[in-house]
Order: structure tokens, then sequence, then C-alpha cells
């Protein structure tokens, strides 16, 4: 029976147990600071498998003055990084299967149509924090790498599976991965794509804005500079430099994105009493970053920005807007749309479908940047899930669609690290 036949039987008669196996993560909290229980089942799943285990806990201080780390995270005890390899006979491309095990919080749960940690499954969909982003995506790899060594096959190449913590806060964990020594030929990162394939990742950085005005009494507010109107003028110069910005982006694989590297406000304070003009206005925000900009040119035109506003305006050039960088930072990532790991995902993809994949830029970041800049991994973003539902209530995942990403992941494993002879015989 040929290899692409037995991935196919064993899948098709495991699926079961790879929603089993989802449920259980999904059912622990794995939110920041949390992660070790959850890693824990992911660890002994990897230890039934054969596969060759490094386990440990991130040392922050060796990571600090790293120039890609970002993290504010103030310890990482009793919360371990995962890697996990299936050794290959030598002479194929390895390759680093990447998933992130962290979660973020669940708001308000009375917004939840279930329990945040249930695992529900209703209609073919499982629901809970983590389901879409990403454990059903960590849970499509380890079916993908299962249903070879059940299968008996051989691969040439290194398959390197990681399971790493602190994605949502800026990839900390795999920066710790890269830096301990993983490096591949190649790199899939399952992240909820809908199955769309994103050989670029925007990135983003998050700010902050501190506008200054001069207090009053409400009812003299005219002796005063309110800073919530001063920046409500900063608002509108960042609406414009995004406009201008996204004007430059000519990209066909952001062509369906309506605003590709958005600068989003995302909180705003100020003012401490309702009869007072106020004189201080925060604003905190995300910038994104294009796939072909570093993160320091990004922070540089804002910067100018602000600057030039600073110059041209008359109470501006007396109390300066300033900004700081701070929080999670999430390096972009590109890999060219004719790369042999996105042809041989796409190989698969149609086998699989039967239909041609949709090939985009991600709205969002991911590790990916880290794998591709820092570990000088060509690196692709493929996985189930539905990218409207992470971070946000109800959060859930088609089943069908993780299984049909394992098997189109395990085909791309095939090719892409290569397989002995003597497993494909009979």
């Amino acid at each position: 029976m040929k290899n692409e036949i037995r991935i196919k039987q064993w899948l098709k008669e495991n699926r079961a147990r790879g929603a089993r196996l989802l449920q259980i993560l999904v059912r622990e909290n794995s939110t920041r600071g949390n992660e070790s229980s959850t890693q824990a089942i992911i660890i002994e799943k990897c230890r039934q498998l054969g596969l060759i285990l490094d386990i440990w806990e991130i040392d922050g201080s060796k990571l600090k003055n790293h120039p890609a780390f970002f993290c504010d995270r103030k310890s990482f005890d009793g919360n371990p990084n995962l890697v996990a390899v299936l050794k290959g006979s030598g002479g194929g491309k390895s390759i680093i299967l990447n998933g992130h095990i962290d979660v973020v919080p669940v708001g308000d749960e009375m917004n939840w149509k279930h329990d945040p940690f249930s695992g529900e499954i209703e209609c073919g969909k499982l629901y809970g924090r983590g389901a879409t982003d990403m454990k059903g995506g960590n849970v499509a790899l380890l079916m993908a790498l299962e249903s070879l060594i059940a299968s008996g096959i051989k691969l040439k190449g290194d398959v390197i599976f990681q399971s790493v913590i602190e994605e949502e806060s800026g990839g900390a964990g795999t920066l710790a991965a890269v830096l301990r020594g993983y490096q591949a030929d190649g790199a899939i990162i399952p992240e909820p794509t809908n199955m769309k394939i994103f050989p670029k990742q925007q990135g983003s950085m998050w700010f902050r804005i501190t506008v200054k005005g001069r207090a009053a009494h409400g009812g003299t507010r005219y002796e005063g500079v309110s800073a919530i109107e001063k920046a409500v003028l900063v608002i509108q110069r960042l609406q414009q430099l995004e406009k201008d910005r996204n004007a430059m982006v000519s990209d066909p694989l952001f062509e369906k994105i309506p605003i590709p590297i958005p600068i989003n406000i995302g909180k705003i304070l100020s003012g401490e009493w309702p009869s007072s003009v106020p004189d201080t206005a925060i604003l905190e925000g995300r910038m994104g970053v294009s796939p072909e900009e570093t993160i320091q040119s990004a922070q540089t035109v804002m910067e100018e920005c602000l600057q030039e506003m600073n110059e041209q305006d008359e109470w501006f050039f007396e109390n300066p807007v300033q900004v700081e960088w701070f929080g999670g930072r999430w390096i972009p990532g590109s890999l060219d749309s004719d790369h042999p790991l996105i042809n041989e995902l796409t190989t698969s993809f149609i086998e699989v479908k039967g239909d041609n994949p949709t090939i985009e830029a991600s709205p969002w970041g991911t590790d990916g940047g880290i794998l591709s800049s820092v570990g000088n991994t060509p690196t692709v973003v493929f996985g189930p899930g539905i990218t409207e539902t992470a971070h946000d209530a109800n959060e859930h995942i088609v089943l069908e669609d993780m299984f049909a990403v394992s098997e189109i992941i395990a085909l791309t494993l095939l090719r892409w690290c290569g397989t002995d002879e003597a497993s494909d015989e009979n």
C-alpha cells in the first residue's frame, strides 16, 4: 500500500481520537503564566510517539538583550518550552512544525454560548478558548506526525515539532527555541488561516503617545487647553499616516485585505474630573508593519510624522507629542510565493481538497517573523481554524477542517522530507 493511502486511512480511522485530544487541551486554561498543565499533555503525547524530547524553561535574563526580544513577562518559571524531534534517516530536507500553547484571556464569560474551557462539540464544531488559536492547529500537527509513525513511514529529513509559550505577547518561546539552535530547511505554523496559505505575515508593535494640555476649570475652559481635543488632532494625523502607508502597498497578496498595515488606537486615558480641562491624554495602540520593512523603519516613520506635526502646530511646538514603544512586537515575515515549500504545500492541498488554495498575506503577526528573520528558516503560515473567532467569545474550530489540514501537512512532510524507499513498498 502506498504511503499516501496509509496516511489517509489512518487519519480517517482516528478522527475521534484527534477530537478527543483537542477537547482535553481546550479544557486546560493555558493563559499567560498557566501554560504548564496543557504543555504536560503535549509532552506526554510526544513521549508516546517516541519523539526525542527537549524540555526547558526559558531564561529571560539570557534573552532580554536580544533585539528580537520584546516580552515584558517577569518570569517563565514552571511553564516550559517543548521541542520534540522525529529524526530522519538522512539525506532529506528538515522542517519545523511550530505551534504556540498559550491562549488569550476569555473576556466576559456571559458572552459565551458554552463555558470557554468546555471543549463542547456541537454540529461538527468544537468550542472553547484556544480551539482555533491555536490548539486545533497543534492537534493537526500531532495527528500528521502520528499518521506517519503509525503507518511505519520513515522520513529522510528531520521533523522538529515545537510547542512554545508566549506567542500572544511577543514570541519569547519561539525566539528561545531559535537561540537554542533549532533551525530547518522550512517551517509551517498552523495558525487559524481559514486554510488559506500565508507566505507573508504583517508585523506589529504597540505604542504609547502622550499628549499635553493645560488644566483649567470647566467653567472657564477657554483658559485651558484640552489634552483630549489635542489628542483628536493626533488621531487624525495617524489616520492620514495609515492612508499614506497603505497607498504604497501594491503586493497582490494584500488585494483582499482592506487595510494591509493598520494603525489602531486601542486605548485612551485622559481626565480626572468632569469639571476640569484635562492636561494629559495618553493614547495606546498597535502599528502594523509590512513584510518588506523592519520594526525599526516603521518606528521611524511614525516618529517623523509626529515630529512634523510638532513643528507645524504652535501648541505642539511648545509641548511636543511624545511616543514610546512598549509591550509586544511581532516581526514581519516574508517568503516568495513560488518557494518550493509553498509549491509542495499547494500540491498537497489540491490532492486533499480538490481545488487550488487561496494564497494571501496574513492580516496579523505570528512567530513566523522570528523563524524567518532570526532563525533563517523559510516559513509559511497555514492552518485550520476560523480567523474571525480567534480572541473572541464563542471561539471554535470546524473539526473537518482540522482533519483536512492534518492530512495536507502529512502529505507535505512526505514530499518535503522525502521517504526511504523501503517504507513505500507493498
